[in-house]
This record gives C-alpha cells, structure tokens and sequence, in this order.
C-alpha cells in the first residue's frame, strides 16, 4: 500500500508491512464477515503520531456483487457522531468561555421547564455530556412527529425516567438536547460549525451530515426498512429520531471514513489545536466522580473491565460506539487510537455478533502494535 497522502495531518509511513504485522486482527474481521457479523468493514489505526493500519473490507452488503469497500468508503457514525461533532462542538464552546458546563439546561432551553416537575431545573450540561440527567435512553419520537420542530418540540417535554444524578443512563434524548444547546450559544447550526471549526482545519474531508445525493450509492447500506421508510437505508441516517430532524443531529447523523476518524483522533491525542488544548482534552475525557459507579466522563465513555475496547487499553482510555457499528477508542498513555467501522445493522439490525467481534479486534492490534499477552 502506498504512502498516506502527502499533506496529511497524520505523519506518513509505509503501510506495506501492515499485512504481515497486523495479520491476526484482519483474519478476525474476514472470520466476521464470513459468519455475516457485517458485510463490510474499515479500520484505521494510529500509534505515536503515525498511521499504521488503513484497511477496508468485505463489500458493501452480503451480495456478491455488491461494491467493495475500499479505504475511502464513508459509513454512517451513527452515536460515534456524539464525540466526533458534539462534543468537540462542546469543547470548542466551553473553551472559548461560552459553556457553563454547570449551568441549567432552563437557562438555554426554557420549553425544557415544566412547573410539575421542579426536577427539569436541577438538570445541567454537564449531565447531559455524561448521561445523568435522569432522562430517557431512546423514545421513538419520530412515531409521533412529521418534521424537525415537532420532534424538538417532543424532545423538550420527553419527562424524566429518574431524578437528576441519580443514575447514570445513556441517553440519546439528552444529546438532541444538547445539540439545540450548542446551537444557540454558536447562533449556527451544528454541522455548519462542525464543518468550519473542525472537520476543515483537520484535513477531515469526508466528515458531512447528509451525504450528497450522488455519492450514496458507495455509501454501505444500513437496513432494509420495511416499517418507516419503507426502502433501502443508505446514504441517509440510520437513526430514525435523527432522521426525523432532517439528518443533523446531536445525538447521530454524521457520516465519515476511518482514515478521518483516524485524523479526528490523532488531532485529539496530540493537542495541536485551540479546541483540544491538554486541560480542554483531560477536562472533558476523565472519568466522572458521580453518580457513582458511572464509566461516562463528558461526551465519551470509558473502559470497563470487560469492555468493547478489549482487555489492554488504559484506564485513561477513551472512546464511543455507534449503533450501526461503528467505534472509535483513544488510549492517551499509549498514543494509540482504533477506528473500527461497520455497517452491522444490514438488513435487520438483527445480528449482535460485533460485540465478540470488536474487543477481539482490538486485542490483537495492541498485542500486534505492543507485544502484548495476557
């Protein structure tokens, strides 16, 4: 395989050895597409500042003669879009001293008030960035709304499942309320700013809400919608709610290629811009001290024992996975970022195998990068 792109934000190396020395992870993810976990594939990995796996595979469905993925394929990020768009948005805001992280979500979003339930004012930013504001993990308001303001309008009066910090619950809701939030403290909307303020500077040039209508075809098909939409999924958002508020969205929306992923996260690993300055990165990546027990720190997730990031990243790692199959993990102690995307929803969103798939995929990268066995 050739050199990475001259000019690329991620240093270029020779990916000619990535066969031999990654051989074992790509064996795992073939096995995978055999046994139909996912028709496709595309992984990039980098290590100390430098891109040492690009490599797609399978095709674009189960069908033969379906289109190959190659390493420029985009696939929808589906919840990966909560740490790829929001919350750098988020960081970006808060950096420039325009996000409270503590302030009220009342403040910003009055129609999220509600006089029966004096609990809506005690939810704060912070609690939807960590998934503890005590709201709904998925309502599927878009049964009940025909266009983006109606669904809003849902999502404002969504009531609370548990009090503020009581638990943490993951929480697409909270996300769709913290897109509105970012909106009107950028007066923009979040893949415009998205789009100037990170996926641009960064060299990130697949990252986009709502592909355009000519490129969807090479775009890897999500499912086979019988019920909503009733046809073929591809190209648009997976997420129904999302979908609903015209493909952009907080919560899912964003369609990328690993290798942009992979630039997003070398970007962040390696702090070289004002929107990822190291107390910006530390701040909104460490792991939240309550509600107790909770993995979550802002906008990301973080390693469990047994977790989707396999056995041997860092309890400083960080990362986020995506409903369709997707998945990026960032370990700041070993300068090493996996992104893992798939397309595991096709046809039916029935199958769950990549939940076995994806931490043996990254075990064998750190062992193949690192040496290491347990």
């Amino acid at each position: 395989m050739a050199e990475v792109e001259e000019g690329s934000p991620v240093p270029a190396l020779r990916l000619t050895a990535q066969d031999e020395r990654f051989a074992h992870a790509f064996a795992i993810i073939r096995k995978a597409i055999e046994g139909r976990a996912f028709p496709g594939a595309s992984l990039a990995v980098t290590h100390r500042g430098a891109l040492v796996v690009r490599k797609a595979f399978g095709r674009l469905t189960y069908d033969a003669g379906a289109p190959a993925v190659a390493p420029i394929t985009i696939f929808d990020l589906a919840s990966v879009t909560k740490v790829v768009a929001t919350t750098p948005m988020a960081m970006a805001v808060c950096a420039r001293g325009g996000l409270e992280l503590d302030a009220p979500v009342v403040e910003f979003l009055p129609e999220f008030d509600n006089p029966h339930d004096q609990r809506r004012r005690q939810v704060t930013v912070r609690m939807l960035l960590a998934h503890s504001s005590g709201l709904p993990a998925y309502i599927k308001l878009h049964e009940q709304a025909s266009n983006r303001a109606e669904l809003i309008a849902l999502a404002m009066r969504t009531p609370l499942a548990a009090p503020p910090m009581a638990q943490t619950a993951y929480s697409d809701i909270g996300f769709i309320l913290l897109g509105l939030i970012l909106e009107k403290l950028a007066g923009e909307p979040l893949d415009s700013f998205c789009r100037r303020e990170i996926f641009e500077p960064f060299g990130m040039g697949s990252a986009c809400f709502n592909p355009p209508e000519e490129e969807r075809a090479q775009i890897p098909p999500t499912l086979d919608d019988r019920e909503f939409r009733k046809r073929v999924v591809q190209g648009e958002v997976n997420d129904e709610n999302a979908f609903a508020m015209g493909g952009v969205a907080g919560h899912a929306g964003l369609f990328a290629n690993a290798f942009d992923v992979a630039i997003f996260a070398h970007r962040l690993l390696s702090c070289p811009q004002p929107v990822f300055q190291p107390e910006t990165v530390a701040l909104f990546t460490e792991r939240q001290k309550l509600p107790h027990g909770t993995t979550r720190a802002l906008g990301w997730d973080t390693p469990l024992q047994l977790s989707q990031s396999g056995r041997y990243f860092s309890a400083r790692s960080f990362g986020h996975l995506g409903y369709t199959g997707t998945s990026l993990w960032c370990d700041p102690e070993r300068q090493l970022s996996v992104t893992f995307l798939t397309n595991r929803t096709w046809p039916d969103r029935g199958t769950q195998a990549i939940k076995q798939v994806r931490p043996q995929v990254h075990d064998a990268i750190v062992e193949a990068i690192l040496g290491e066995k347990v």
